[in-house]
């Protein structure tokens, strides 16, 4: 019985240690941050520029969609920004020379004009009283005479009108104009260069959702691409090391198809835990939650395929 309860004793010792080995190792696959590229307009798409599987650069174009509408807009949005553009530079010029020779011709014509009026009615007043002229006659010429007068006043306020140049008021109107039709018009050439697809990020494409000459809806995803120049591990925390895990974390991970280690850090673990997935649920791990790491490689690789199943062993104190 004494050496039935050591031998007992050994083995839960045992198994034990073998248990806590292996919570530090987890499971998971390598994988890579997605990125959705949607179009932002109905256009049938033009060109592609990539292929399924190529890497590409930030900055480096993917995709083309049919620009001609948008081309269109922005040269109309351009001739009406020039326009309230020339209109300003007419108010802070002021009047022309011309405009008040003109303005100055037409107050003496208008003079002129209400000197011969008076002298009409003068006449006629003279004629009416001796009995030749019908009080008709002289009603006439007396509205004529107000008219001139009127006539005179209108040609004097717009000499002084001209005279006095450009108001405060008019100069902010025009200035606001100018702003919102420039505003227009980069609205315009953003749009127009947002029938152009380009990488984000670095990465690999992979998968394109149309072909030259579909035209998607707007907001369509038309690229994915795999961010980012190395994939990383998607692995599972048991919550029994939870604790112990975070960012910076050191690691080794074992990619099925390599026969050594690769380092690697954790670069984050969530906070909300999750069920355990289905390529880890052991007998010993059955029916406990997990938490998602994300474990980056810190070794200068070539880029390897996302999918591959991985085992990631954590360096613990």
């Amino acid at each position: 019985m004494l050496r039935t309860g050591i031998l007992t004793a050994t083995v839960l010792l045992l198994s034990a240690c073998s248990g806590g080995d292996e919570n530090h190792r987890v499971v998971g696959e390598l994988t890579s941050d997605r990125v959705e590229l949607s179009v932002e307009f109905a256009e049938p798409i033009v060109d592609i520029a990539v292929m399924e599987g190529a890497t590409v650069s930030a900055g480096e174009v993917l995709l083309r969609q049919n620009d001609s509408r948008a081309r269109v807009q922005l040269a109309d949005a351009e001739a009406v920004y020039l326009q309230s553009k020339a209109r300003m530079d007419e108010l802070l010029r002021g009047p022309r020379s011309e405009q008040i020779a003109a303005a100055r011709a037409n107050v003496e014509g208008a003079t002129q004009e209400l000197d011969f009026r008076q002298t009409e009615l003068e006449r006629i007043e003279e004629v009416h009283q001796r009995g030749l002229a019908s009080a008709e006659v002289l009603d006439r010429a007396s509205a004529a005479l107000d008219a001139a007068q009127a006539t005179l006043k209108l040609r004097l306020a717009q000499l002084e009108e001209l005279l006095a140049g450009t108001t405060l008021e008019e100069l902010a109107q025009a200035e606001q104009t100018v702003k919102q039709t420039a505003a227009r018009r980069d609205r315009a050439r953003i749009d127009l260069e947002r029938h152009v697809l380009t990488a984000p990020v670095d990465g690999v494409v992979d998968s394109r959702i149309f072909e030259v000459g579909e035209r998607p809806t707007a907001g369509q995803a038309a690229i994915i691409l795999l961010a980012g120049e190395q994939v990383h591990a998607r692995v599972y925390v048991p919550e029994a090391i939870r604790v112990h895990i975070g960012s910076g974390t050191k690691a080794a991970i074992y990619v099925d198809g390599l026969e050594t280690p690769i380092a690697g850090a954790v670069r984050s673990v969530a906070t909300e835990a999750a069920f355990t997935p289905y390529y880890a649920l052991t007998e010993h791990d059955r029916g406990r939650l997990s938490y998602v790491a994300k474990v980056d490689i810190a070794e200068a690789l070539e880029r390897l395929p996302d999918g591959v199943p991985v085992e990631v062993e954590f360096v613990l104190d």
